[in-house]
């Protein structure tokens, strides 16, 4: 009997959340033993991390998707959930929650409509991530682009560190087990939040880690200012003594904490990067003798209380700025719970920082192919989610820097029509650290009317004023067209092939290398 009203409570205590219109002033249950949970849209790589963490918290859960294979198939899989393919039927009375991805429109979609009519509450990600948000000291990683790089960080750290902590990634990370999540209890709960249609704004943070404010996402930040004002928005929801830990070396930042300083004074601003000691805050934590060797990048953390020399597996000036940011946040968990600094939590650092080899679509080694008679020199195939310019054109040196020798190629794929139309002069001067560039048609969103933008926006647009900047592009149409003239250019010199967007040509990668791999 008490079990039954229990689950009744939760069940009007959802229906009750969801139609209102007042804030939601209770969290989501931290035990969930019991509850029904279903997700519409589960191979989202945030809903699967939102299933993980439910399931650690013991619900009973169910889900549906689309039949392509991704690799949360493989998570899902382990936590022996087998995703049905969408219907209005999976959608059944005995459910006392829906939970939906963003990309799914409850006033359309037909398992969330079933769930109204079924008088079922629905709630959407984001929501989701901020009620969970509600119940811990929670972390905010946000950014227009490397804030999946740090929160795996952050986690891969965290896991080194004597604290309670949960962490949840936008992505599949190998040091957490190949999990999007990492478990070390709630005390603490650091997640990637997301800038689009301001979602971060349901989050409920003690801390903002900033790491860029640039121009994206155009088709609802129609301008710079646009996104500016959303993260100002973000960052004023700090509690009184909050923190902000934003990267001095991106200007967009710096122009967000410009404004919020003018009404915000009982903020802690912390600074990292290399230009952290002149943004004249009181703590920065910034960086000296950065150099490669061994496969490793090599650089001394320097703070007003300590000097460490650390280490990373992972290319690119930009993973040592997250690497900083992700050390800042550790650190202030560490004080947040009165501890003092001592070099054994310094050399935990310095540990987690070498386990520490990427994430998900982020710098991915995809393959290491051998010296063979059809590929004389060997190949290295990577794959990059870095979508906007700026992303590309840091992820691009980092991999010339780290691999100077090789011949670097890159395949790339623009995601939306609206991104490319408005910094398509930046994404054609993107690609000079690139020896050779390949560029497909623009991959494009259902969220935007791309017919708008016939005959001023193309893959075929892009390809013309990348070749004004840069001695060799190519263009296929179709990415796994380009097969045969990437496995050609190999033949050359030892190469480093690069797939690079938001889009779908990762698989161009696989197919070369399971191309290479079967001609050993």
């Amino acid at each position: 009997m008490a079990t039954s009203f229990f689950y009744f409570t939760i069940r009007v205590y959802f229906f009750i959340m969801h139609n209102s219109n007042l804030s939601f002033e209770k969290k989501l249950p931290r035990d969930m033993s019991g509850i029904r949970l279903f997700f519409t849209g589960i191979k989202g790589t945030g809903m699967t991390a939102l299933v993980e963490i439910c399931h650690e918290r013991g619900a009973i859960i169910d889900g549906s998707d689309i039949d392509d294979v991704f690799y949360t198939d493989a998570i899902l899989s382990s936590l022996d959930i087998r995703p049905k393919l969408f219907s209005k039927n999976n959608i059944t009375e005995n459910i006392d929650l829906v939970f939906h991805s963003s990309a799914y429109d409850p006033e359309s979609h037909e398992e969330l409509l079933e769930a109204k009519a079924l008088g079922i509450p629905i709630m959407e990600y984001t929501i989701a991530l901020g009620e969970i948000s509600k119940a811990s000291f929670s972390v905010a990683v946000s950014g227009v682009h490397g804030k999946t790089s740090t929160t795996s960080i952050i986690g891969t750290i965290l896991k080194e560190l004597p604290l309670e902590s949960q962490v949840l990634v936008g992505s599949q990370v190998p040091s957490f087990g190949n999990s999007c999540t990492m478990h070390k209890g709630s005390e603490f709960f650091i997640a990637e939040t997301c800038e689009y249609k301001k979602h971060f704004l349901h989050f409920h943070p003690s801390i903002i880690l900033m790491t860029s404010v640039e121009e994206d996402h155009q088709d609802f930040f129609p301008h710079y200012e646009d996104m500016r004002d959303a993260f100002v928005e973000f960052v004023s929801l700090l509690p009184e003594n909050g923190r902000l830990i934003y990267c001095a070396d991106d200007k967009g930042s710096r122009d967000v904490v410009s404004i919020v300083k003018q009404k915000r004074k009982d903020i802690r601003y912390i600074a990292y990067g290399k230009n952290a000691k002149d943004a004249g805050e009181t703590y920065f934590y910034t960086f000296t003798n950065l150099y490669l060797e061994s496969g490793t990048q090599n650089f001394t953390v320097q703070t007003p209380d300590f000097e460490k020399k650390l280490s990373l597996r992972v290319p690119g000036y930009h993973s040592v700025l997250n690497s900083l940011g992700a050390i800042a946040v550790c650190l202030s968990l560490w004080e947040e719970k009165g501890n003092s600094l001592n070099e054994a939590i310094l050399d935990s650092i310095g540990k987690a920082l070498l386990q520490f080899v990427g994430a998900k679509r982020r710098s991915e080694i995809v393959a290491d192919i051998p010296q063979s008679p059809s590929n004389p020199y060997g190949a290295l195939i990577i794959d990059d989610y870095a979508h906007h310019p700026t992303a590309i054109e840091t992820t691009l040196k980092g991999f010339r820097d780290f691999y100077p020798d090789r011949l670097l190629i890159v395949s790339f794929m623009s995601h939306t029509y609206s991104r490319t139309h408005a910094l398509l002069d930046a994404f054609s001067k993107a690609f000079s650290s690139a020896d050779i560039v390949i560029l497909h048609k623009i991959y494009s969103s259902a969220r935007e009317n791309k017919e708008k933008y016939i005959g001023n926006t193309s893959g075929e647009i892009l390809f013309q004023k990348t070749s004004a900047h840069h001695p060799q592009v190519l263009y296929f149409d179709e990415f796994l067209d380009a097969q045969d003239e990437v496995l050609h250019l190999m033949q050359n010199k030892a190469s480093v092939f690069i797939t690079m967007g938001a889009g779908d040509n990762w698989k161009l990668g696989l197919a070369v290398k399971n191309r290479l791999e079967d001609t050993k």
